[in-house]
Formats: C-alpha cells, structure tokens, sequence
C-alpha cells in the first residue's frame, strides 16, 4: 500500500484531467478555464505529495543518523573519536538535508515546468480547433 501510494492517490485526479479534456474536445473553449483549474489543483497535489515524502524520508534519515551515533558515542570509549564521529554525523545529517531539498526543488520545478507546457498547448489546441469550428461553421 505504502509504495502505491502516490499512484492511488493520483489516480481519481488522472479520471478528473482525462474527464476534462474529453469534455473539452467537445466542448471547446468554454472548458479551457475548468482545464487550468485541475491542473492548478494536480500540481499542488504533487507538490504537497512531494514535500511530505520529502519531509518523511528527512525525518528518517536524521533519526538513524542520530540513533547511530549514539550507539557509537555509548560504544566508544575515547573522547577524541566521540566528537570526530559526532562532527562527522553532523556533516553527514546537513549534506543529505542539502541534496534533498536541492532534488525536491529540482523535481517541483520541472513538475510545475510540465504543467505550464501542457496547459499551453492544450489551451492553443483547444482554442485553434473552436476557431477553425466555428470559422468554417461561419462560411
């Protein structure tokens, strides 16, 4: 279930999207707006979804870090090599937290690049195929 999760919890969205563009072929401009508001909603899903796993794994990641040194720490009888594991635990925990924000920034603004692109052709298609409609109903 876990690692189905953002599939499942995308899927009704997906229904909604593929819903909406049918409803748009047929429709034709009126539903453009309806489109942009679904994407809207899909893009602040994802990024929510995202930050959450984000913010999960980080939470993970810092709790082993920590429990792991503790160990050490208990386990080590030197004072030197305490703090040297310690520091390096430290450094540790910060380059992690670093590389995944730097990945979740990367993966949102693609996300939100995408969404941008499609709303834009979209829109371009749906508007061009009610122009040539109504051009051609018009002759």
């Amino acid at each position: 279930m876990r690692k189905n999760f953002p599939t499942v919890a995308l899927q009704p969205l997906l229904l909604v999207v593929v819903v909406v563009v049918v409803v748009a072929v047929v429709e034709e401009v009126e539903v453009v707006v309806v489109i942009k508001v679904v994407v809207v909603e899909v893009v602040v899903l994802v990024v929510v979804v995202v930050v959450v796993v984000v913010v999960v794994v980080e939470v993970v990641i810092v709790v082993v870090v920590v429990v792991s040194v503790a160990v050490v720490v208990d386990t080590t009888d030197v004072v030197g090599t305490k703090v040297v594991v310690a520091a390096a635990a430290v450094v540790v925990i910060v380059v992690v937290v670093v590389v995944v924000v730097v990945v979740v920034v990367v993966v949102v603004v693609v996300v939100v690049v995408v969404v941008v692109v499609v709303v834009v052709v979209v829109e371009v298609v749906v508007v061009k195929n009610a122009f040539d409609t109504r051009f051609h109903t018009d002759r």
